[in-house]
């Protein structure tokens, strides 16, 4: 099944996810560093900037999300699947909203509920990521019809399901 929103022949949403996955990681990592270093404050900031990145970053890929699930079918494993990644990258959303909240006062001094519900909505992340992977990977949603190890550029304007040597 094809993505409904591409650019230039790819899918919008798969290209989007890798903001607010790397910057929702960055953070936790900061996070670490700042429990485990003597200069906690820069780094929970630094993390504080980092979550309202990947929070803003990962609304926007949401909506293209959606609008790839709402093309999968109902009543399908593909359509299930999609619905707990997609429900799951709410709760991961909403966690770290919670402690960007949490740290809004004074970002540099992280509660430890603040740092806690991070390291949650990353946990969680790895499993809604997980999701992602089977929903392209086993189940081809987002992968062009006909595709194959020898398809031709999504830039030629032809189907995948020709070879590079049956474009002229």
């Amino acid at each position: 099944m094809q993505a409904r929103v591409k650019i230039l022949g790819h899918p919008v949403h798969q290209m989007l996810i890798v903001f607010p996955l790397g910057a929702l990681g960055a953070a936790v990592v900061f996070d670490i560093i700042g429990l485990i270093s003597g200069g906690g404050a820069r780094w929970h900031e630094i993390a504080f900037w980092m979550i309202a990145f990947g929070i803003i970053t990962g609304l926007i890929a949401a909506v293209f999300g959606l609008i790839d699930w709402l093309g999968i079918p109902r009543g399908t494993r593909a359509w299930r699947v999609g619905a707990m990644h997609g429900g799951g990258n709410v709760l991961v959303v909403a966690l770290f909203a919670a402690s960007w909240l949490l740290r809004w006062p004074t970002p540099g001094l992280a509660p430890t509920i603040a740092v806690l519900l991070s390291f949650l909505g990353f946990a969680l992340a790895g499993v809604t990521g997980w999701l992602g992977g089977e929903l392209v990977g086993r189940l081809g949603v987002g992968v062009d019809e006909g595709a194959h190890l020898d398809a031709s550029s999504s830039l030629s304007g032809t189907p995948a399901s020709l070879s590079r040597r049956d474009v002229p």
